[in-house]
């Protein structure tokens, strides 16, 4: 249930298969290969269904062991940075999860240059693979998780959630299952960081993108859909690779328009984001890809400069913050469409850190790109 859900849920998940996550070494994956720890869409079951090795499942699941030892893979995270938390999905793994797991980080200056190809299913780590990977000594990696007990996939127990404590940039993590077992899906929440002594201040880049920090830090709903959606790779692949709200209940039974066409009505959704480094915003995408019955009906931007302390005192009152600037006035939007702002549309030419999205009355957003250049002098919260 929401509800249960710790906060560093919110922030965004570095391993996932749309970032760039994948596996790269695995023990064993007799009945289903490890890939599938980093899909994106939830897990699936399907009674029915069966492979030449045994029971299809969408997760990782090593064979019953019988040689000593225990199941392990390596995981290269598409976005390197630092990680807040794990949730350790048991999904439909009732009687047959990883009974416990451990979790160890590293930080490798150069990606080893290792794969796993093609379906895997039936197949385990050759002496070749063993070799390569002893190379990166990863039982030596720092534990950021110790020896934790896992929960069967039930529905109100399938989500393990562990908080971390580790203010390390990481960019490889080793799971391993005691002693064997499978685990459906693995999160890996955290926020990305990019070397920014790299980037000129004279480079446009976008400061919002995950790949180079930006994170979500709060919002008003997100019934369908969660807001870190918006900064993700690429354009969405459909409606639900986006930021989509509930329809709000105070909407007026007869709609109305102001003289420049938007809606008039009472209420509004908001996400609030963090930038990867504060900047100069010269140039705004909202993109409405997929949303073209239930894109909202306007947006505005809003923007401010926040300390660390700023930033904490503003999560526990919900952002109700009186330093916030208006970026973007507010803008009819379209269904289905790419709307780009810059130049004299753009009010607020000063630095900033943090901006806030406010749609009316609600809706879907695919897509926010907040384009610009880093601030010289300036760091980011982190």
């Amino acid at each position: 249930m929401e509800s249960r859900r710790p906060e560093f849920v919110q922030f965004n998940n570095l391993a996932c298969e749309t970032t760039g996550g994948k596996v790269i070494f695995a023990t064993d994956e007799w009945f289903a290969p490890a890939n599938n720890l980093l899909k994106r869409d939830a897990p699936q079951f399907i009674a029915s269904a069966f492979t030449d090795f045994g029971k299809w499942m969408d997760g990782w699941e090593t064979r019953r062991k019988r040689i000593p030892g225990y199941d392990w893979c390596i995981i290269q995270l598409g976005v390197p940075g630092l990680i807040r938390g794990f949730d350790v999905d048991t999904s439909f793994f009732t009687g047959n999860y990883s009974p416990s797991v451990s979790i160890q980080a590293a930080c490798l200056d150069v990606p080893p240059d290792m794969s796993l190809e093609g379906d895997r299913t039936g197949m385990a780590a050759d002496d070749s693979q063993f070799a390569a990977v002893a190379k990166l000594g990863s039982e030596s990696w720092t534990e950021v998780l110790p020896v934790s007990e896992m929960k069967p996939g039930y529905s109100d127990s399938c989500h393990n959630y562990f908080q971390v404590d580790h203010a390390h940039r990481v960019t490889h993590l080793r799971l391993n299952m005691y002693p064997d077992g499978g685990v459906s899906r693995f999160r890996v929440y955290g926020v990305g960081q990019r070397d920014w002594s790299t980037v000129s201040s004279q480079d446009k880049v976008d400061l919002l993108a995950l790949t180079n920090g930006g994170v979500c830090l709060g919002y008003s709903d997100a019934h369908f859909g969660h807001p870190r959606n918006m900064i993700v790779l690429a354009r969405a692949a459909n409606m639900a690779d986006g930021w989509e709200t509930a329809r709000r209940l105070d909407r007026p039974r007869e709609l109305k328009a102001d003289e420049s066409g938007i809606l008039q009505v009472p209420g509004c959704e908001w996400a609030v984001f963090r930038l990867g480094h504060p900047g100069v915003i010269s140039q705004v995408e909202v993109d409405t890809n997929h949303f073209k019955g239930n894109f909202p009906d306007s947006c505005r931007l809003e923007a401010c400069s926040l300390t660390p302390e700023e930033e904490v005192d503003c999560v526990g009152n919900r952002w109700d913050s009186g330093k916030w600037q208006v970026l973007l006035p507010p803008q009819k939007l379209r269904p289905h469409h790419i709307h780009l702002y810059s130049g004299e549309g753009l009010v607020l030419k000063q630095p900033v850190s943090h901006v806030r999205l406010v749609i009316a009355p609600d809706g879907g957003v695919s897509r926010l790109r907040l384009w610009g250049r880093p601030a010289v002098n300036m760091t980011s919260n982190l």
